[in-house]
């Protein structure tokens, strides 16, 4: 899988909350100076080639919906790049982010408490 621009994570973000949209929806989801809608629509028309998303044919005008969820997009391009950076080890990931201080106590006590629920909220 093909990891994303900065700006087509930033589209994506917008389709993984709204599930299906038009252009000029994800437009007005996206913050000023607004960019022309041509170049939202061509941005989304990379992301239709890219196969991350589909789209439902109105005649004259298109909506888009995700083709991957955001779940599987992080695990398939996040995750390695996490784990090659931090030696294969998630506990180095964590313990970074706790060291930088990314990471308070409390939300650490969170992730423990979910790790021991099974709780992925």
């Amino acid at each position: 899988m093909k990891k994303l621009t900065d700006k087509e994570e930033a589209l994506m973000a917008i389709f993984w909350q709204t599930d299906r949209a038009f252009a000029k929806d994800i437009r007005a989801s996206l913050p000023e100076p607004k960019p022309h809608i041509n170049t939202v629509s061509t941005a989304i028309r990379k992301l239709v080639d890219k196969g991350f998303l589909l789209v439902e044919d109105f005649g004259s005008t298109h909506r888009y919906y995700p083709a991957i969820s955001k779940e599987d997009y992080s695990a398939n391009v996040i995750s390695p790049k996490l784990t090659g950076l931090f030696g294969d080890s998630y506990k180095n990931v964590v313990a970074f982010f706790v060291k930088e201080e990314k990471l308070s106590v409390d939300e650490l006590k969170d992730v423990i408490r979910m790790i021991e629920e099974g709780d992925d909220k």
